[in-house]
């Protein structure tokens, strides 16, 4: 399967420090718009990492390589140069693995300020918001598609919320806004099985041509309706291997052995890795 677009997030020789340990010790990744990338690997691989570098983290520092923006003309934007707001604005979101709590902030409301800002981004804080008749068109017509309740967008951000509906409530983040590129980090962490069936199926409705995807994940299941264009091993903070749909079956079935033994220096410095973590 290939999707033959000329916008592109490209992420070259990326490394990356937390805290003055190195995590990412060379990252090269290339997904193009409309495109789904799996990115698999051992817990503390760096996996989660990467999606916070791309973001904007400020707890995750770039000591080199590079992160751009390629438009459908060709023009680079260098996005390490922004900041987390105008990475966002300029269509990058990441859904959290572990998303937060915002008590007193509804979800609807933090929903139109975002969509409102993504669609006008050079609107200054006060000035007007997305008419509300059309905001809540769209997001009534996004809620019915993901077969969510309308009461859903009343309730504070993830304030009491189990795992599905944090999970849920990213996916609807996502359809709603519609970026370009999206970073999904484990999005079926802790769900049951059903709950993961579910997220598969919801964001296959909402990718599409017009979005590309980084599906970070352990499991195969998440992966059911998204399959994915290229599929990427990540060991000991580098990305180590790539291949189609076949490799992410191989891993969940077969686990991470046979990574291990091909690419010996990637798991030595995983075992380096876990002895400091």
């Amino acid at each position: 399967m290939s999707v033959d677009s000329k916008e592109k997030l490209i992420v070259s020789g990326l490394h990356v420090a937390v805290n003055g340990q190195e995590i990412l010790k060379g990252v090269d990744l290339e997904i193009g718009r409309g495109e789904i990338h799996a990115l698999m690997g051992p817990n503390g691989s760096g996996k989660s990492t990467l999606g916070y570098a791309i973001m904007g983290h400020p707890s995750y520092e770039i000591t080199s390589g590079t992160i751009e923006l390629v438009d459908a003309d060709g023009t680079r934007h260098n996005v390490l140069e922004m900041e987390p707001d105008q990475r966002a604005r300029a269509g990058i979101f990441l859904a959290f693995q572990r998303p937060m709590s915002i008590p007193g902030v509804r979800l609807a409301d933090f929903l139109r300020h975002a969509v409102t800002n993504i669609r006008n981004p050079n609107r200054k804080e006060g000035q007007d918001l997305i008419p509300m008749r059309e905001f809540r068109g769209d997001l009534k017509a996004k809620m019915a598609e993901l077969e969510m309740d309308s009461d859903f967008a009343r309730r504070y951000v993830n304030d009491g919320f189990s795992g599905g509906e944090m999970k849920r409530a990213e996916i609807l983040q996502l359809a709603m806004l519609r970026p370009r590129f999206a970073v999904l980090d484990e999005t079926d962490s802790g769900l049951d099985a059903d709950a993961v069936r579910l997220a598969s199926q919801s964001i296959a409705k909402i990718g599409g041509a017009d979005m590309g995807i980084l599906v970070i994940t352990h499991h195969e299941q998440l992966l059911e309706h998204n399959i994915p264009h290229r599929t990427h091993v990540m060991l000991g903070g580098r990305i180590v291997e790539s291949g189609g749909p076949e490799l992410a079956t191989e891993l969940h079935k077969q686990g991470y052995e046979r990574i291990r033994v091909a690419y010996p220096e990637a798991a030595a410095a995983e075992q380096a890795m876990t002895a400091t973590a």
